[in-house]
């Protein structure tokens, strides 16, 4: 792998964690709901984000009401409604990885806490956001985007989406270990989409391929790893990292956010490279306002901040990516391909490890 340093990082960023905790908790509504900002709409994925980064930052309370929310907000073939602002549904639509990712922020929730009695208890609402997705898998493995209200399947798959929804079944399957489920179409399932990801890249929505997501989400979750892994990364580096800005969020825009960055920095921590990994990190330190909260976005080079919404799951993302490079939590491997070794691609044997290796 190409190490892409640009400049010495002299000075690593420093990342006040238990502040930007504090933020996320400002914003978390009294149900547990925690919306994208202050009166924003909230979807089910970037609240398990948020709850995640409540999680590192030591608000184990404020992130419990968060999963509970979930489960009392979830329907009942396991899915949840895409948007919510102000307690009433915005939008009826149904995603796979939107079902699926609370898998990520229960294991995550249990590998900082050592919890067991959370993981009993969030297993049902697990279990069935877990089926609701591989309920939407094609036949060639890929995962399919959505059903709208009334139930029609949106036969669009999303790399990026598909790809968290790989990360969400592995942590959905050492949970099953953990717990002595055994979920063999679970494993099927996993190895399929896995298939999918690494050699069938036509049979995902190619336009989305300008995302920065779709560049880095397959090393992210894992479904790309070694030598693969470092060379997708070298091959688009250019396309998308801007010295001493950040990640673009599309490949055409003069615009880096710094949840994509942050996200970068945990994919490249993922497979070892931790001094790029801390390099782009340092990038954004600069990018925040006074109450230590970070920029969504900015355009370069005129350094226009847009937007001016201050995200809780932008927060989470920048505790995420400090607690990979800094290990400030037990969670901070989740991400990290060595954390999974001995398991490899084979989801058995997930299951197999996390039941004698996790107890």
């Amino acid at each position: 792998m190409t190490l892409h340093v640009v400049e010495p990082c002299t000075k690593p960023l420093s990342v006040n964690i238990e502040e930007l905790g504090m933020f996320i908790a400002g914003i978390q509504k009294e149900s547990g709901e925690i919306p994208w900002s202050a009166g924003g709409k909230t979807d089910p994925w970037d609240h398990v984000e948020s709850a995640m980064g409540l999680a590192v930052a030591g608000y184990y309370h404020e992130a419990l009401r968060a999963y509970d929310w979930m489960t009392a907000t979830q329907q009942g073939d396991g899915s949840w409604w895409s948007a919510w602002r102000n307690e009433e549904v915005e939008d009826w639509t149904r995603e796979s990885n939107f079902a699926a990712y609370i898998a990520v922020g229960v294991f995550h929730y249990y590998l900082i806490t050592r919890d067991a009695d959370f993981l009993h208890r969030m297993w049902p609402t697990v279990r069935a956001g877990i089926d609701f997705a591989v309920s939407l898998q094609a036949p060639t493995g890929e995962i399919y985007w959505a059903k709208n209200k009334a139930g029609v399947i949106d036969r669009t798959a999303l790399l990026t989406g598909s790809s968290s929804i790989y990360m969400s079944l592995k942590c959905a399957l050492a949970i099953a270990g953990l717990l002595g489920k055994p979920k063999q179409r679970w494993q099927r399932a996993l190895e399929k989409l896995g298939h999918a990801i690494q050699y069938l890249p036509n049979h995902f929505n190619m336009i989305k391929s300008r995302f920065s997501m779709d560049w880095y989400y397959p090393i992210l979750c894992g479904a790309l790893s070694g030598d693969e892994a470092r060379a997708r990364i070298d091959k688009s580096w250019d396309k998308f990292a801007v010295p001493g800005w950040g990640i673009r969020c599309v490949s055409d825009r003069p615009w880096v956010t710094m949840a994509e960055t942050s996200e970068l920095v945990l994919s490249l921590v993922a497979i070892d490279a931790y001094e790029d990994a801390e390099t782009v990190l340092s990038w954004i330190g600069d990018k925040r306002y006074e109450d230590g909260s970070y920029w969504m976005g900015v355009t370069f080079p005129d350094t226009v901040v847009w937007p001016d919404e201050k995200t809780a799951w932008t927060a989470a993302a920048v505790i995420l990516a400090y607690d990979a490079l800094n290990d400030v939590t037990p969670g901070s491997r989740l991400f990290h391909h060595g954390f999974w070794d001995g398991a490899g691609k084979d989801a058995g044997t997930i299951a197999e490890r996390f039941k004698t290796l996790h107890r």
